[in-house]
């Protein structure tokens, strides 16, 4: 293709919105599925279950098999609980939070989760209309099974 799709037209002024015009439906098409055109950035968060609920949550999802000790549902706050999206026990358990053992339990994680794709795609289908926190009970805040799933959801 030797011309561009886009129509030459002056770019918007401050006080407009940014639009991107094109000369026909099919360059429409062809910016789509170039995957060029402005894509819905999704807000996927993680939070321990124990930080108070804010509005900025948004949708809140505990991603834990466990129901969290000295939590009452009715305080949490929860737009659904995802068991099923939790680590296997037998996971949790070899795992415990070992910084030694994190590489190998992402990807053992993953592996669990690839017949859960119908289940990842309701939690983006969430995040593409509004904030999703994924909220979690363990203490480690940055290697738990949360930021794994908040990294698998953000890689579509």
């Amino acid at each position: 293709m030797t011309a561009s799709c886009k129509s030459e037209t002056p770019p918007p002024a401050e006080d407009e919105d940014e639009f991107t015009e094109y000369s026909s439906p099919v360059c429409y098409l062809h910016e789509f599925e170039a995957g060029r055109l402005n894509a819905v950035e999704l807000d996927v968060r993680i939070k321990r279950i124990y930080d108070a609920p804010e509005p900025s949550d948004g949708f809140r999802v505990l991603v834990d098999r466990l129901w969290p000790r000295g939590v009452k549902k009715e305080q949490a706050l929860l737009g659904a609980w995802a068991r099923e999206l939790a680590p296997s026990t037998a996971l949790r358990k070899w795992f415990q939070h070992d910084p030694e053992r994190w590489g190998e339990f992402q990807a053992r994680y993953r592996m669990e989760l690839v017949d859960r794709q119908p289940e990842l795609e309701g939690l983006r289908q969430h995040a593409r209309r509004q904030a999703l926190t994924l909220l979690f009970a363990a203490k480690a805040s940055k290697i738990n099974h949360a930021a794994v799933l908040r990294e698998i959801l953000l890689e579509r």
